[in-house]
Parts: structure tokens; sequence; C-alpha cells
């Protein structure tokens, strides 16, 4: 009689990926999945004894795949629907075996006395695709419930990306695709991730064949960087590069954008040659630009007033209005030498300055505080001249030294 293809030792089966060996091994050493649920169930409840109890309860009610029993006025539990041989009815006294206690539910989770396991065992393989039930946490990852056994998920394997809360998931019911199933350590590994890894892989190349450069999607920020952001378009993700995310300048993503927003985005750039392919994407281009609106009323000679943003080593960029920026380069600060531009304006200062040039075209504007200081010294000079008082004490004086004065008051 040919041997139970679950009982085969591992190295019969389809390797894991290292990366993945090393999660169950660290989580789960040599026990079993029984054993170490079992060990947390003691752990968590301050002790206990070895075997599962079996106790009589009553059944109050059906609720789709769960048949909720109570056993006491402080004891309720829940039993999965598809270990009954018919449905129960409400009212019945049946004998269950508790297999944990649920903290978070308040609820002890049970099973039915001499229900097929073995027929359980036989209707699962891996790869496949089953409907699981998470009923705890662990330290390594979430307690799972498949037909009608134990089962574990390596934090790793949860989703695509890492979720710092796993409790978020207990009582829920998810499609997961079996990993690993070894009947002799009565161990059986699922993956939701891989299941979800599927699920994005075919809906990714639906996307794709439809993706076109210049076209607007919403998305969901999946990671926020240094340089960017991460943006999901449903199968795909994509960059959104820290300068393309507003007009006004951005110091940090996170300023924009937080992981979960939903936001809009143009499809800048596609580049098919990667593997995954490379998408660039833009939010400032979804919205109206600011320069187009308020720089085109700005000419050389105005006088401006705006707030100091950056300092770099050739100059200073003053924001005019949000998305319109002009630069005071450094040799139009003094007109004395300046060897560092932080010496003259600081950041966050508000400055006023003269618009020296204007290049709508390159979105460039550049300011002078020389122009303004040294208007302002003609102004004083144009006043001397124009004073009555000041032009007598120059006549006197001059006759009085017999000619035009040179230096001093003139």
């Amino acid at each position: 009689m040919p041997a139970d293809p679950s009982d085969r030792p591992s190295a019969s089966r389809p390797r894991l990926d290292e990366g993945l060996e090393a999660e169950i091994q660290a989580a789960l050493g040599d026990m079993s999945v029984e054993d170490m649920l079992d060990f947390a169930d003691r752990g968590g409840r301050g002790g206990g004894g070895g075997g599962r109890e079996t106790r009589t309860g009553t059944v109050v009610r059906v609720d789709r795949e769960d048949v909720f029993v109570e056993f006491g006025p402080k004891s309720q539990g829940v039993c999965p629907l598809s270990q009954f041989d018919e449905k129960p009815r409400p009212g019945q006294r049946l004998e269950f075996v508790v297999e944990r206690y649920d903290a978070n539910e308040g609820l002890l989770l049970l099973s039915r006395t001499g229900a097929g396991r073995k027929a359980d065992w036989d209707s699962l393989e891996v790869g496949q695709v089953v409907e699981a039930r998470c009923t705890g946490t662990n330290r390594g990852g979430l307690e799972m419930e498949v037909a009608s056994h134990r089962a574990f998920m390596p934090a790793g394997m949860v989703d695509l990306r890492h979720i710092e809360d796993l409790s978020v998931f207990v009582g829920e019911k998810m499609p997961c695709e079996v990993v690993e199933l070894d009947r002799s350590r009565d161990r059986i590994i699922l993956s939701r991730r891989a299941h979800l890894e599927a699920e994005r892989a075919r809906t990714r190349d639906d996307l794709l064949a439809d993706l076109r450069e210049g076209a607007t999607m919403q998305g969901t920020v999946v990671s926020v960087r240094d340089f960017g952001a991460f943006v999901d378009l449903g199968g795909a993700d994509g960059l959104v590069h820290v300068s393309d995310l507003a007009w006004e300048r951005v110091k940090h993503p996170s300023e924009v954008v937080k992981e979960g927003d939903t936001v809009t985005v143009k499809v800048l750039k596609v580049d098919a040659s990667q593997d995954p392919p490379r998408i660039s994407l833009g939010m400032k281009q979804c919205l109206e630009d600011p320069y187009q609106q308020q720089a085109a009323a700005i000419e050389v000679g105005a006088e401006v007033t705006g707030r100091v943003t950056r300092i770099a080593a050739f100059g200073a960029f003053v924001e005019l209005s949000p998305g319109v920026e002009g630069l005071i380069h450094v040799s139009e600060l003094s007109d004395k030498r300046v060897s560092r531009v932080n010496s003259v304006v600081n950041e966050g200062e508000v400055v006023t300055a003269k618009v020296v040039s204007v290049d709508h075209e390159r979105r460039r504007i550049g300011l002078s505080l020389r122009a303004m200081r040294n208007e302002g010294a003609e102004d004083v000079d144009h006043d001397r001249g124009s004073d009555p008082e000041l032009r007598r004490l120059m006549a006197q004086l001059g006759n009085k030294f017999g000619g035009d004065l040179k230096g001093g008051i003139g």
C-alpha cells in the first residue's frame, strides 16, 4: 500500500525558500503546531495540565459557519459548523473538546468529539488555497484553524508588507495557501501572502496592459521614504518622487502624505524593460500650477516680499507665494563680498527684494537685495541736494573757502 503523501519526509516535498524555512524554524523548531499552541495556552493561563478537556454544553445559536455553545452563565464557546454531520438545533446538549481559550473574544474554541480528522487531512494538499480562520496570535505569527486542524502562519507570511499589530486578524476568515503539510509532525503551515501575491500578479498583468503615460488614476500610499512615496495602483506600485508631490518645495514626503492615504496621481513614465516595471507618478501634475496664475504678474523692477525657504552656497531661495520661488544670488545679497549666505539672510526670514530677471519658460525669477539698498542710497543723495537749508549751508561754505567743495559735507 503506498504511503500517505503527507507522511513523507519534508525533503520529498517542494523546498520552501530559505527565508521562509528560517522563519518557520525560529517560531516552531521541532514542535508540532499542537505542541506550540498547547505551550502557549499553558503559558497564557499561568500553567495547567496537558490533555484537552471534554465538556458538555448547550447549543444556543447557529450563526453562518459557527455554532455557539454555553457551558454556564459565564462560560461560552464556539465550534465550526463543518464538524457536525447535520446542523444542530438550539437547546441541544452535546459533547465538545475544548481546544483553547481565546482571550480576545472571551470564548472557548471547541471541536466535536469523534470528528473525522483523517478525512480532513486527506482533503488538504500543498499549494491548495483554503479558507482558514485566525484563532489567536503567538510568538511568531498567527494561530489558524483549517479543516478542523490547528495551523500556523508565520508573521512574514500574513501580508505583502509588515503588519505591526497582528491581533487585528483574530476572528477573521481569510483565503490562504497551504505551503507545508507534514502529517507525521502534525504541522500545517499557511500563507496568506502567497495567495495575495498570486492575486496581485494576475491584477498587475491587467493593469500594465491598460497603463498609459498621461493617465490619471487613484492609488493607495503603501510606503513613505526620504526620496518619495510608493503608491499601489491596484496590482503594481509606482513612485511619486519628492519633487512631484507638490508644487511648493517639500523637505520630506511625510509633510504631504502618509501610509494608507488615497491619492490621485498622473502616470509620468512606464519602463516596461524593468522587472517589475518601473512606474513614475506625479501628484502635483493633477493640481493647478500656481506659477501660471501668480508669477505671470511679476515683472522686472517690481518689489516683492517673501520668506527665505532654503540657503545654498550660491544664494537664497525665497518663496513669493505657494509654488512660486525666486533666487537671490550670492552676488545680489550685498555690495560687499559675501562669503557665507547666512551672514546676510537666514532660513525663515521675511525679506523684500527687487526683481532683476524673469524667465517664465524656465520658471526662474532673479531677486536682489543689493538693488534695494542701492536705491535707498540714491534716494538719500537726492534728498541732500533738494533740501533748501543744506543748499544754503553748502553755498556759504563754498564761498568762504573759494570754490566747490570736494569732500566733507558736499
